[in-house]
C-alpha cells in the first residue's frame, strides 16, 4: 500500500460541478447486478433505506452515535464486528419471524470486557417487538450452543423488552462479559408477535440458527434446528475495555462481503486483515468492521422507493462515518458501476465519486485507503471497452489524487502473464471473485502501519 503525495496547492480542485452531474445521472440508473453467485444475478429483491434511527431509540440510548463521541482511544467503544443491512428478507411478509428465536453467529476481531449490540428494523413495516435478547460466547466455532457461564440477557434502557419502530435501530445497554478476540459470538432475539419483513444481510458466509418459541436464553442450543447463511436484525457488536484504539471499516461490494469465501471459515479479506492486526505489535490495535454489500455500486441505488442495496455514496454516512470508533476506511468500490447495466463508461464519474467519499471522511477525521479495481477478464460481463474504463480508474487511483493511501488489489491478484485476468490461484472460478487465497492476498496488500494517523486537512 502506498501513501499519496499531497497535491500541488496550485492544482485546481475538481469535484463540485462534475460530481453534481454524476449524482444527477446516478439517480436515474437502474439496478442490474453481478453478485457472489458465480455466473448468476442477485435473485433477492431487496429494498434500501437511509437513516430512520430516531424513532426507535430508547432514552439515553442513541442508535446512531457519532464515531467521534464513541472514541475508542478515549476508553470508549470499538466495533469488533458489523454488517450492513441490505433489505427485507424475502418471504417474511407481515408475519416476520413471529414466535421464533433467531440466533446469529458473528465473529469478533478484537476483544473486550464489555459489549453492546445494535439491532435494526430499517426495512420493517411494523414495530419490531423483542421481548428477549441475549449475547454469549459460542461453545465452538459455528455452534448454536453457548459456552457455559457466558450467556447474558440484553437490556434496553434497563428494560428486558424493546419495541423498535419501522425504519429504526436500537443499541442495547452495555453488558459485562469477557469477549475474546477472533471468536464466534451468539446474538439471539425472540419476537412473540408479527413484526413485518425482517431486516437482514444475505450471503453472510456464516451459518446462523432459528428455533420455535423463546430460546434466546438457551445455553445448549438444542432447539435451534433450522439454519441459514444470513444475519437477521443484528448489525453491530461493539466492545470496550480491551485496549482497542478504534475501528477500521472495510467498505465495498461482494469482493469485501466475501461471497466466495469458505463458509464459516472467516476468510474474507477483512477477516484476514483482523488477524494481521492482532499479530503485529507495531501496527494499530483496531477492530475491523465489514460493511461490504454484494452487488453494491458506488454511484447508483437499486430499484424501489426506498431503494434496495443503497449506493456506496448514499450509505457512506450510515455505514462508515457513524461507525463506532471509526479511524480509517478502506474503500473498494467501482467495479459494479462498470460491469452492471447501464454501464458507467466515463471513468471520471467513478473517480470523482471516490474523491467525494474521501472528502467526507476527512471532514470527520478519518484516513482513507483506496483499492484499485481488480481484473475481470473471462467473466461473462467482460468487454474490452469496460476494461479500458477500469484501467483509467486505476491509473487515477495510483496517481495519489483520490485517496490518502493506495491498496493495489489489481497488481496483487492479477496474472502477470495475462494482467487483465485474475491469477488462477486467486480466482474462485467465476473470473471476478477471489478464492480464499485471493482474499488473503488482498489483506496482505494493506500496509498496517500506514493505517494509523490522522486524515490530511485537504486531499
Amino acid at each position: 500500500m502506498t501513501e499519496r503525495h499531497d497535491r500541488d496547492p496550485g492544482t485546481p480542485r475538481r469535484g463540485g460541478t462534475l460530481l453534481a452531474a454524476v449524482l444527477s445521472v446516478a439517480v436515474l440508473v437502474s439496478a442490474g447486478v453481478y453478485t457472489g453467485v458465480p455466473g448468476g444475478p442477485d435473485e433477492d429483491g431487496v429494498r434500501g433505506v437511509q437513516g430512520g434511527a430516531g424513532s426507535g431509540k430508547a432514552a439515553g440510548n442513541p442508535a446512531r452515535g457519532s464515531a467521534r463521541a464513541d472514541s475508542a482511544s478515549a476508553g470508549g467503544w470499538a466495533a469488533t464486528w458489523a454488517t450492513a443491512p441490505v433489505g427485507a428478507e424475502p418471504r417474511t411478509g407481515a408475519d416476520g419471524w413471529a414466535n421464533r428465536s433467531l440466533r446469529n453467529v458473528v465473529h469478533t476481531s478484537v476483544g473486550g470486557t464489555g459489549a453492546r449490540v445494535t439491532l435494526s428494523n430499517l426495512y420493517g413495516t411494523a414495530p419490531l417487538n423483542i421481548t428477549h435478547a441475549s449475547l454469549a460466547v459460542a461453545a465452538a466455532p459455528g455452534s448454536a450452543a453457548a459456552e457455559p457461564g457466558t450467556l447474558r440477557r440484553l437490556l434496553f434502557a434497563g428494560r428486558p423488552s424493546v419495541m423498535v419502530a419501522p425504519g429504526a435501530q436500537i443499541v442495547s445497554d452495555a453488558v459485562a462479559l469477557r469477549v475474546p478476540a477472533d471468536t464466534d459470538m451468539l446474538i439471539s432475539t425472540y419476537t412473540p408477535t408479527p413484526s413485518g419483513p425482517v431486516t437482514y444481510h444475505p450471503r453472510a458466509r456464516q451459518v446462523s440458527y432459528v428455533a420455535p418459541g423463546d430460546h434466546a436464553g438457551s445455553v445448549s442450543g438444542a432447539g435451534y434446528a433450522r439454519s441459514a447463511q444470513v444475519w437477521r436484525y443484528v448489525t453491530a457488536l461493539d466492545v470496550r475495555g480491551g485496549g482497542a484504539e478504534g475501528t477500521v471499516v472495510a467498505f465495498g461490494d461482494s469482493l469485501t462481503d466475501g461471497v466466495t469465501a469458505t463458509v464459516g471459515a472467516d476468510r474474507r479479506w477483512p477477516d484476514v486483515l483482523a488477524d494481521r492486526l492482532a499479530e503485529r505489535r507495531d501496527g494499530p490495535r483496531y477492530g475491523v468492521a465489514n460493511l461490504g454489500i454484494s452487488g453494491n455500486r458506488l454511484l447508483s441505488d437499486g430499484a424501489g422507493r426506498p431503494p434496495g442495496n443503497p449506493s456506496g455514496w448514499s450509505r457512506f454516512e450510515r455505514d462508515v462515518l457513524d461507525r463506532t470508533g471509526a479511524r480509517v476506511v478502506v474503500v473498494a468500490l467501482g467495479v459494479n458501476d462498470i460491469l452492471r447495466t447501464p454501464h458507467v463508461t466515463d471513468p471520471r464519474h467513478i473517480t470523482e465519486g471516490l474523491r467525494d467519499l474521501t472528502r467526507r471522511a476527512h471532514a470527520r477525521g478519518l484516513r482513507v485507503a483506496g483499492a484499485t479495481l481488480m481484473p475481470f477478464h473471462g467473466h461473462r460481463g467482460y468487454r474490452p471497452a469496460l476494461e479500458e474504463v477500469r484501467q483509467a480508474v486505476n491509473a487515477e487511483i495510483r496517481s495519489g489524487t483520490v485517496f490518502d493511501m493506495v491498496a493495489d488489489f489489481d497488481r496483487a491478484l492479477r496474472d502477470p502473464r495475462h494482467p487483465r485476468a485474475l491469477h488462477p490461484r486467486h480466482d474462485s472460478g467465476d473470473h471476478l471473485h477471489p478464492s480464499d487465497a485471493g482474499y488473503a492476498r488482498m489483506a496482505e496488500t494493506l500496509d498496517l502501519t500506514a493505517l494509523r494517523g490522522h486524515a490530511p486537512a485537504e486531499l
